[in-house]
């Protein structure tokens, strides 16, 4: 524009609210040309979700966590953990594995992993067998277990239409709070608690986990005379877990009262009995 002979030059502001006219047109023009965003993805839904909790006190020495962890190894090689599987609705499970000590002393191990056949089944023993012993003591809290496993579960990617956690150790609770309370809360929450005491070192443990640690519909265990036999009981406690999730089996009620030698009995004759069953499909 010209005054008097003299070019002035447009205002400034104008220029730059011609400038974020054009952005806001061409903006505009963009987003109605993109595709609308896809809908969020359901969970990916699987018969059980399943925590596999360590443990790794100062009990358990180098060899004895190695047994430990070659019994979870093999038994998801097992072709009778995997014949399990296939036999639920969604032919799926979802599993993760963490090491515990102490009350607040936790340790993701291996991520949440989908098992639905013979190449996920060997990847997540795999992992097992990869993964490095993280915690070294701090005392024996099964109720510090047992609220991670919580947690884990409620963070799990999975819709899952049963929840369990499934606790091995050596010892009793001795650090952290009630191992009673964390389980009442944990069954109120709809998760259920399985047990594999190994009594090499308390020979009434499988007495305690009994009465203080599993809990919910089916709770069982299946105790393990010692690690050497680890490997054993963690594969008869596995069949019976996918095998209970898929038919709604409520294993056998052991009372009280009954003996260490009677409650391990019935619980293996159990285990056997599943056993033979998927053998048989």
């Amino acid at each position: 524009m010209r005054m008097n002979g003299v070019r002035r030059s447009r205002p400034l502001w104008r220029t730059a609210f011609g400038l974020l006219v054009v952005l806001g047109a061409i903006g505009a023009a963009a987003r109605a040309q993109a595709p609308p965003a896809p809908p969020p993805q359901a969970p990916a839904a699987v018969a059980l979700a399943l925590v596999l909790a360590v443990d790794a006190s100062g009990s358990v020495d180098t060899r004895r966590f190695e047994l430990q962890k070659r019994g979870y190894a093999a038994a998801f090689r097992n072709p009778q953990v995997l014949s399990a599987i296939r036999s639920l609705m969604t032919q799926s499970i979802a599993v993760t594995m963490m090491q515990w000590t102490g009350p607040r002393l936790h340790v993701p191990v291996v991520d949440w992993t989908v098992i639905k056949d013979e190449d996920s089944a060997n990847a997540f023993a795999a992992a097992i067998e990869a993964a490095p012993r993280q915690l070294f003591g701090g005392g024996t809290s099964i109720s510090g277990a047992i609220d991670y496993s919580r947690l884990l579960l409620a963070q799990s990617p999975f819709e899952a239409a049963r929840r369990v956690i499934d606790i091995s150790g050596d010892g009793s609770n001795n650090a952290g709070r009630s191992v009673t309370q964390a389980r009442d809360e944990a069954v109120h929450d709809g998760v259920g608690i399985n047990g594999l005491p190994i009594v090499a070192i308390e020979p009434d443990l499988d007495r305690y986990y009994y009465d203080n640690v599993i809990g919910g519909p089916g709770a069982f265990m299946i105790p393990a005379a010692s690690y050497d036999t680890f490997a054993d009981a963690i594969l008869k406690k596995l069949i019976t877990e996918i095998a209970a999730a898929g038919t709604g089996a409520v294993p056998p009620v052991v009372t009280n009262s009954a003996s260490s030698q009677t409650r391990q009995t019935l619980r293996g004759r159990m285990a056997e009995s599943l056993c033979m069953s998927l053998k048989r499909r």
